[in-house]
């Protein structure tokens, strides 16, 4: 399993909150988390935190990154060539109708569809858009501290999840904390017994906050600067191998093909 991590983490502009934040992420075991900021140019993380906080249980500092969430409630709201998102590692839409959702599963260049936990959604997954997207590469977030934050959202966030769990079975979905302050944080293994409540198996559970986090990274990355092309070649056994082996075995080719 991957080394856990938090994606999403709003962004303040009150240092000290910020500083809070982060410290509490690293304590939580959480090397790598994100912080919301507004277009344009998100603010260099040196210039808000002099000194990183250590991981706990590692000897290097917190990785963050900066993360863009663009709000859809109409398709002029998402610009595909905006020069403004490559100054953000990780690009999610929250798409608020269906027609946008389906375009954001089957279109749209981006790393993460985020999921309404604050209002009951308008809509029903359907299975093609979202097996579209996990073809696709592209995650499903949920996030869970409006659940701690009032009981009704806490309703809406665990009837939503649990909608979208029924379609995606658990595949390509992250959880996140969309915390403002650092009391709203949680450690990642009382993450996974959430994702339990939403709908994910154990294992998926716990792949919601490690691996599925990183191929969300990993796409973040390609999606930037390349893109790639996988292959299964068939080779022969090499001479001397134990008897009884398999007489061919296959190997996987990944290419990257940088952009021009």
């Amino acid at each position: 399993m991957s080394v856990f991590m938090d994606l999403n983490l709003s962004f303040t502009a009150d240092k000290r909150v910020l500083q809070s934040l982060v410290e509490t992420a690293a304590h939580r075991e959480c090397p790598v988390c994100l912080c919301l900021q507004e277009i344009p140019t998100p603010t260099p993380i040196n210039k808000l935190i002099d000194r990183l906080p250590i991981v706990q249980g590692r000897s290097r500092p917190i990785r963050v990154l900066n993360r863009l969430t663009v709000v859809m409630s109409d398709s002029s709201h998402f610009r595909p060539n905006a020069v403004e998102y490559r100054s953000f590692d990780l690009l999610a839409v929250r798409p608020t109708t269906e027609k946008l959702f389906h375009a954001a599963c089957m279109l749209y260049d981006v790393d993460i569809i985020c999921i309404c936990v604050t209002e009951k959604l308008p809509f029903f997954f359907k299975r093609a858009p979202v097996s579209g997207a996990v073809d696709r590469g592209v995650a499903f977030e949920v996030s869970y501290s409006a659940a701690i934050r009032d009981a009704s959202m806490r309703r809406y966030t665990i009837a939503n999840a649990l909608s979208l769990m029924d379609t995606c079975k658990g595949k390509n979905v992250i959880l996140s904390s969309a915390a403002e302050k650092a009391l709203e944080l949680r450690g990642p293994y009382d993450i996974t017994n959430l994702g339990l409540l939403f709908g994910l198996s154990d294992g998926d559970a716990k792949e919601a906050v490690s691996s599925t986090c990183r191929s969300v990274l990993l796409h973040a990355e390609s999606r930037k600067t390349a893109s790639g092309v996988i292959y299964t070649v068939k080779s022969s056994s090499e001479p001397g191998s134990q008897q009884g082996a398999p007489s061919d075995s296959r190997v996987t080719v990944f290419i990257l093909i940088n952009n021009p």
